[in-house]
């Protein structure tokens, strides 16, 4: 065999290795692999149809049954009209009271909805929610339409991408980090947000779609 037709075997058995690392989240079909946070199954307000997973109603926030440190995520949404949901990372429970808390990935019709006025753009489509705001030239799509999203996490680095763009970056390491937390509301949430942790579909009650949820470590 040629060199270069075994530098092409490598090639293509490389790739082949880093698509089989990606785990789907979502089968389509059921809810296998998400719970409520005491174990329980979804209830009622979510549901599956046509390969989607539909929030319509109250059903509980969602975690995953793995927990994650350095991974790649990537998943399409979409909100109804004046809608605020958000997706959550480096889930665990936090403090005496045991909250469930986490980095947020914002999901939220940036036109219709109040809370996307609030803190200088922090609690927008695509930020770091009540830590960072994205670029405000963010490729965001209006609600009602399918967006694209991403996060990379990698070495304590965050990368919120939106519509194939990357809009926020954070890196947790240092003393910026620090203080971008201790002007959130998360300053006194002993042991938030600690390197690892569970992913998170949150509740806000608000009409919310979601289709190919996959995720790999890294």
């Amino acid at each position: 065999m040629k060199a270069t037709s075994i530098l092409a075997c490598i090639l293509l058995a490389t790739l082949a290795r880093a698509e089989s690392e990606w785990q789907s989240l979502l089968d389509g079909k059921t809810f296998t692999g998400w719970a409520q946070a005491n174990g329980s199954p979804p209830a009622a307000g979510w549901s599956i149809h046509d390969g989607m997973m539909h929030l319509n109603g109250k059903g509980g926030n969602l975690l995953s049954a793995e927990s994650y440190s350095d991974f790649e995520l990537e998943w399409e949404w979409k909100l109804a009209t004046n809608g605020n949901n958000g997706l959550k990372y480096w889930v665990t429970e936090v403090g005496p009271k045991k909250e469930i808390l986490g980095l947020e990935y914002q999901m939220i019709d940036d036109n219709g909805h109040a809370d996307a006025k609030k803190e200088g753009g922090k609690r927008t489509t695509a930020s770091i929610y009540d830590i960072k705001a994205p670029d405000a030239d963010k490729p965001a799509k209006p609600a009602g339409e399918w967006n694209s999203s991403r996060i990379v996490v990698k070495a304590g680095k965050i990368e919120h991408w939106l519509n194939g763009k990357l809009v926020t970056a954070a890196d947790t390491t240092t003393p910026e980090w620090k203080e971008r937390i201790a002007l959130s509301k998360f300053k006194e949430k002993e042991g938030f947000a600690p390197g690892q942790g569970k992913i998170m579909l949150t509740d806000h009650q608000d009409e919310t779609w979601y289709r190919n949820i996959r995720v790999r470590k890294l």
